[in-house]
Parts: C-alpha cells; sequence; structure tokens
C-alpha cells in the first residue's frame, strides 16, 4: 500500500488539466477585460474622430458662404458615425449641436457640439451589470 502510495504521489499525468483548470479562468478573464478595453478605446478614440469631422465640415461649408443649421450638422453626424472607418451603432449615437450663448468671434457662429454613445457592458451572464450601460462624452 505504501509503495501504490508513493509512486501515486510521483505520477505526473494529468497534472496539466490541474494547472489549467486553476489559472485558465484567470487568463480567460484577463484576456475579455483587454477585450473591453479595446473596444472602449475604439469607441473613443471614434468619438473624437467624428467630432473633428463634423468640425471640419461646419467650418468648410462656413467658409463656401453656406450656413448650416444645427439639425443639418446633427445628420450629418449621424451619418458618418454608422459609415466606415467608425462603424457606431446608431441607435447608440446621439450628437447634440447648440449654438453657444456667447459668440466669442465676431462674424462666426459658435456651436457647442456633445456626442452621447452608449456602450454596453460585456460581463459574465453571472454578473448582475448585464444590460447597464455607460455613456462617453466629449465636449
Amino acid at each position: 500500500m505504501i509503495r501504490y502510495l508513493t509512486s501515486l504521489g510521483r505520477d505526473c499525468d494529468g497534472s496539466v488539466t490541474i494547472e489549467f483548470a486553476i489559472v485558465g479562468p484567470i487568463l480567460i478573464t484577463m484576456l475579455m477585460g483587454v477585450l473591453q478595453i479595446g473596444v472602449g478605446m475604439q469607441n473613443y478614440n471614434a468619438l473624437r474622430g467624428i467630432s473633428a469631422d463634423v468640425a471640419r465640415y461646419a467650418v468648410v461649408n462656413y467658409q463656401t458662404s453656406n450656413r448650416l443649421s444645427t439639425s443639418q450638422l446633427q445628420t450629418y453626424a449621424t451619418g458618418i458615425a454608422s459609415a466606415p472607418p467608425y462603424g457606431l451603432i446608431r441607435a447608440r449615437f446621439q450628437p447634440t449641436i447648440t449654438t453657444a450663448a456667447t459668440q466669442r468671434v465676431a462674424g462666426a457662429t459658435e456651436y457647442n457640439f456633445q456626442v452621447t454613445y452608449r456602450v454596453d457592458h460585456a460581463c459574465l451572464s453571472c454578473c448582475r451589470c448585464v444590460g447597464r450601460t455607460q455613456c462617453v462624452r466629449i465636449h
């Protein structure tokens, strides 16, 4: 009996399975976290790019004496947000463009542009945070 227990203690068969069962969930959780951060950064960079594109579009049209309304700028922002290269989901994207209360430059129109994009959390089904959203705003 003692020989059997001694040989069983030296046997390494199945040790990889046990090690993976211990380390595997941690590695998979870290991988999911990295993927979630990557998606968040892509969305953040897309919102920054969209705001720059809308500002460029408004300035070019203003210089060619084409005065755009805030609704036209919102329509343009929504259109480019869902198109490549940004590819955001249109239902989650909400641009808000208002005319600034104080115009700082004479002869020009200043707008406030706020972008809101809802990002769903990619949680495991056992978490309580499934279905919650967070908003990203760029002023």
